[in-house]
């Protein structure tokens, strides 16, 4: 993959995040390819939603870089007190270039948004108000339109975009229920509508099958799929479900205790030892 002259959304380069004597990510070098399907996966712990924490700016990462759309994005170095008490490796290779620290809405208006593995909806919105108030994310209005009411075409336009966004993802009907009142598989595709009236270019998924019987994993791979060409998207998840990840990835990273341990096409991490050892079980040969 590497060896690909392939455009990178997403370049992740050393990044490590220490929580006090603890390593949560580890030296992760990773590249997420444009208009592909990328998952992260390991074991319950393993640092995988760490990590997108470091990319969509819940957590500054002790260490690395992150790179959106081939410019940087976070960067930051160990100092102070962590730097005495640093557990991962490079600890001076970013120390001579100004820290990048941009919050999660400075990021998502970047072009990057994701879902949860708990879901967070707005509890006391309807699902219409739900997709409208991320909307409102890249409304073009200010202060002055708003308060001579020159925004009433505006607020037209992203009321009809929401409206047009629910019809396609199939939750027209349930517009003006309140979104925590849905079936659980209804409220993760909300979830995923939501992210996506922010026009995004990159989605991250943390495990989007979370809680789902067969049928709706099924309905969920075909329903990224088509997302990923309608909006000419990049996907990185994070998945438990294997038949899923399997079924819908272009390429997968392993990780355990924080650092990698595999990489490869999916029928290649299928039959990787340590993934089997680390994720899957100890193979029935052992």
């Amino acid at each position: 993959m590497g060896e690909q002259a392939v455009k990178n959304a997403l370049h992740i380069e050393n990044v490590t995040m220490q929580f006090g004597g603890v390593v949560s990510v580890n030296n992760l070098t990773l590249d997420v390819p444009e208009h592909k399907i990328i998952a992260l996966i390991g074991p319950n712990g393993a640092g995988k939603t760490t990590a997108f924490n470091c990319i969509t700016g819940v957590y500054q990462p002790t260490n690395g870089l992150i790179e959106f759309m081939g410019k940087p994005m976070v960067r930051n170095f160990p100092k102070g007190k962590i730097l005495k008490n640093y557990l991962g490796e490079n600890a001076g290779k970013y120390k001579d270039l100004p820290v990048i620290a941009p919050t999660p809405d400075e990021i998502t208006f970047l072009g990057i948004a994701r879902t949860f593995q708990n879901i967070r909806l707005w509890k006391s919105m309807t699902v219409f108000e739900n997709v409208l108030t991320a909307k409102h994310m890249r409304a073009k209005q200010n202060v002055f339109s708003a308060t001579f009411r020159g925004n009433l075409s505006e607020e037209k336009r992203m009321r009809e975009e929401t409206m047009a966004l629910l019809s396609e993802q199939g939750l027209d009907e349930y517009k003006d229920e309140l979104a925590t009142s849905l079936p659980y598989g209804l409220q993760r595709r909300l979830e995923i509508a939501r992210a996506l009236a922010t026009d995004p270019k990159l989605l991250l998924l943390d495990e989007p099958a979370a809680g789902m019987n067969p049928q709706e994993t099924l309905e969920l791979a075909d329903f990224v799929r088509t997302i990923r060409e309608k909006y000419d998207l990049t996907v990185f998840l994070i998945e438990h479900h294997m038949d899923l990840v399997m079924n819908i990835s272009d390429y997968i990273y392993v990780i355990d205790f924080g650092s990698e341990i595999a990489r490869g096409l999916p029928q290649e991490i299928q039959s990787n030892e340590k993934v089997i050892e680390a994720y899957l079980g100890v193979s029935d040969e052992k």
